[in-house]
């Protein structure tokens, strides 16, 4: 069984060494996963009212225009029923202006 010292040889450092990397097995700031922002976005920032119908709209612009989470968007795509219509592109949930409308419409 070989040794570090024999591997790496005498002068060169471990590889925790050299990084920097404390011995408490925590990860670095930079190799941790990104997660998704759950929460509610902000305001948008354009005008439902002045864009043509037939533009569509990711789930994140929708969730800001009707202000909810991109979660609950996400759960109400599970129900075929459900007045907020939608359409699949390239894998990607969208909704086309007209569509939020008259779910904003019905709302009220």
């Amino acid at each position: 069984m070989a040794r570090d010292e024999d591997v790496h040889g005498k002068g060169e450092k471990s590889r925790i060494e050299a990084f920097g990397l404390p011995d408490s097995g925590k990860m670095p700031h930079a190799a941790k996963r990104g997660r998704k922002n759950r929460g509610m976005p902000p305001p948008a920032t354009f005008d439902i009212e002045t864009l043509p119908g037939s533009s569509n709209l990711t789930a994140r612009e929708t969730a800001a225009v009707i202000r909810r989470t991109p979660g609950a968007l996400e759960q109400w795509r599970r129900d075929p029923n459900h007045p907020l219509k939608w359409r699949y592109v390239d894998g990607r949930p969208l909704y086309r202006v007209d569509a939020v409308r008259n779910y904003l419409a019905g709302c009220k």
